[in-house]
């Protein structure tokens, strides 16, 4: 993994008709991203992008609108170009059902067992296709 943090907050969709909530997402995204990421952006290289949603609310809406937000606030951040992310790996899980935590990264395991919605985010290197169909 090359970096990872949390949101703790519900995201915005791409879809979202309000601008200015969007671009305030964007902000909140950029600023959490920076306290991670203090370095240059990465270049030439395959990168993954993982992102699992804890959502209080079941039917929180469909999880790919929620990505593409998150993507490009990264992108000349942690990554110069998002044409560098090969893989994308996204999840949603309801709050309201046990969640396993066995196995999963620390962050996101601390943030299923608080129990508050939140965003967890991970980059890491793209990997060989054959290991991300297994």
């Amino acid at each position: 993994m090359i970096v990872d943090f949390l949101l703790p907050r519900t995201p915005v969709s791409h879809q979202a008709k309000n601008k200015d909530h969007k671009e305030a997402w964007r902000d909140y995204v950029y600023g959490r991203a920076m306290q991670a990421w203090p370095a240059n952006p990465l270049i030439d290289c395959h990168l993954k992008f993982t992102m699992v949603y804890l959502a209080d609310d079941p039917r929180a809406g469909d999880i790919n609108n929620f990505v593409k937000p998150v993507q490009d606030a990264l992108c000349a951040l942690i990554y110069a170009d998002d044409a560098m992310v090969l893989d994308v790996s996204a999840h949603m899980r309801s709050l309201t059902v046990p969640n396993s935590i066995a196995g999963i990264p620390r962050l996101l395991a601390q943030a299923i067992i608080d129990g508050e919605p939140c965003v967890y985010v991970a980059i890491s290197d793209s990997r060989d296709l054959a290991e991300e169909l297994k």
